[in-house]
C-alpha cells in the first residue's frame, strides 16, 4: 500500500531524511522521537542523537498553474510527498473594489489628510495579484524546506503571451515580473534549475507516463506528473514514482478590512466589514467546540462566530459562543490527504451463472453443450 513518509528532524530542528509510518510510530511509543505537525503536515523530531547527519540529494519539482499548482519531494530512492495546492486568486477584483471605493469617496465632503508625493513611484514594485500568487508558491516552498533537506528546486518555466511589444514582453508583462521574482527568493533557498514545457512532455513521453486532461482532477496525473518529471530528471531515480497519494492545499481567503459596506443599510449608515479577527480570535485559528468537535474560526455577527469544517472549509455554524471555543493552532492554509481510490470490484455474475441449468422435456440439460 501506497503511504506517505514523515519527515524527521534532530533535536535542533534540522530536516533529516524522511522515514516510513511504521517506523516513526516505533519511535514515539519508545520515547526517541516526538511527534509534531508542521503547516498541516505530520513530522517527528528525535528526541536521542541520530546514527548519521549524511542525507541524500532531495528535489523539489515545482510545476505552476493558473487554476492548481503541483510539487513533488523526492530522491533517487522515494517519493516523499506529492502536493496538489490551488493557486492564490481574488487579489485582481478585490483590488478594483478597493480602487472604486476610494474614488468614490473623494467626492465626499469629508476631512481628509493632504495629498503628498507618491515615495514608490521609483521603486521596482509588483502588482497585488501578482505578488500574492507567487508569494503563495514561495511560502510552500518554503514549508517544504523547513520538514525535508531540500538540494534543488526544479520549475516548470511558463512564458506570458508575446504582444509583438518588446518593452511588453519584456518588462510589464506581470507573469514575466512575478517569475523572475519567484526565482530570485527560491534561490536563496536552494539552487534551481529550470525546465521547459516541451521538455517537460519529452520527459513523460520517455518514461512512458500520460497526462489526464482534466486539470481540477484529484489525481496525481493531473499536475504533480510534471513536477515528478522535472524532479527525477535532475536527481535520477526509478522510471515510476512508489508513492502517488496526494495531499490537497488551499490558502485560507479572508475579506481584508474596509472601512464600510459598499453599499449603506437603513438610516444611510454603512457598517464596517472585513478583517482578520473575530470577537478577539484570530480567523483560521483551529479550534476545539464541545459540539462541533475541531474547527476553524471565520466571520462574527452579533457577538458569535461561525465555524468551518478544516478540510473543506464548509460553514457548520454561526452562533458559536467565543467562550466555548478552545484555541489549538493558529492555521494558514487548509490540508487535507485525498483517501484511496477503491480497488476495481469484479462485475455482478449473470443470471445463467447462478441459477441452476433448466431441464427440457426429454431430459436433457439445457447447459449441455451441443
Amino acid at each position: 500500500m501506497q503511504h506517505i513518509f514523515v519527515p524527521v528532524s534532530d533535536s535542533q530542528g534540522k530536516p533529516l531524511m524522511p522515514t516510513a509510518p511504521a517506523r516513526a510510530r516505533r519511535w514515539i511509543k519508545s520515547g526517541k522521537a516526538t511527534a509534531f505537525w508542521k503547516g498541516g503536515l505530520f513530522g517527528v523530531r528525535l528526541n536521542v542523537e541520530p546514527a548519521s547527519h549524511v542525507v541524500q540529494p532531495i528535489a523539489v519539482g515545482i510545476d505552476p498553474g493558473s487554476k492548481r499548482e503541483g510539487y513533488s519531494v523526492l530522491s533517487a530512492a522515494h517519493t516523499y510527498l506529492n502536493i496538489q495546492a490551488e493557486a492564490r486568486a481574488g487579489v485582481k477584483e478585490a483590488e478594483k473594489d478597493s480602487t472604486r471605493m476610494r474614488r468614490t469617496r473623494r467626492q465626499r465632503k469629508t476631512p481628509c489628510r493632504k495629498p503628498r508625493p507618491n515615495r514608490h513611484q521609483r521603486k521596482k514594485k509588483l502588482p497585488p495579484s501578482t505578488r500574492a500568487r507567487w508569494q503563495w508558491k514561495l511560502r510552500l516552498a518554503t514549508l517544504l524546506c523547513q520538514l525535508f533537506p531540500v538540494s534543488v528546486f526544479v520549475v516548470e518555466d511558463i512564458k506570458a503571451a508575446t504582444r509583438g511589444k518588446k518593452r511588453w514582453d519584456q518588462q510589464f508583462s506581470p507573469l514575466e515580473v512575478g517569475k523572475h521574482w519567484f526565482y530570485a527568493e527560491l534561490g536563496k533557498l536552494a539552487p534551481v534549475v529550470t525546465r521547459q514545457g516541451y521538455e517537460t512532455k519529452a520527459l513523460r513521453e520517455q518514461l512512458g507516463l500520460k497526462k489526464t486532461g482534466k486539470k481540477l482532477a484529484e489525481v496525481w496525473e493531473a499536475h504533480c506528473i510534471d513536477a515528478w518529471v522535472g524532479a527525477v530528471s535532475v536527481v535520477g531515480g526509478k522510471t515510476a514514482p512508489d508513492n502517488r497519494r496526494l495531499v490537497c492545499m488551499a490558502p485560507f481567503v479572508w475579506h481584508h478590512r474596509q472601512l464600510h459596506r459598499f453599499q449603506p443599510e437603513k438610516g444611510g449608515k454603512r457598517k464596517p466589514y472585513g478583517g482578520t479577527l473575530s470577537q478577539g480570535i484570530k480567523r483560521g485559528t483551529l479550534v476545539k467546540h464541545p459540539k462541533w468537535g475541531k474547527a476553524t474560526i471565520g466571520g462574527t455577527m452579533a457577538g458569535k462566530v461561525s465555524l468551518h469544517d478544516p478540510q473543506t472549509n464548509k460553514r457548520l455554524t454561526q452562533t458559536a459562543h467565543v467562550a466555548d471555543c478552545q484555541p489549538i493552532k493558529l492555521l494558514r492554509w487548509r490540508t487535507r490527504l485525498v483517501p484511496l481510490a477503491p480497488l476495481p470490484t469484479s462485475p455482478a455474475p449473470k443470471e445463467e451463472d447462478v441459477l441452476p441449468p433448466r431441464h427440457n422435456m426429454r431430459g436433457a440439460s439445457a447447459s449441455r453443450v451441443r
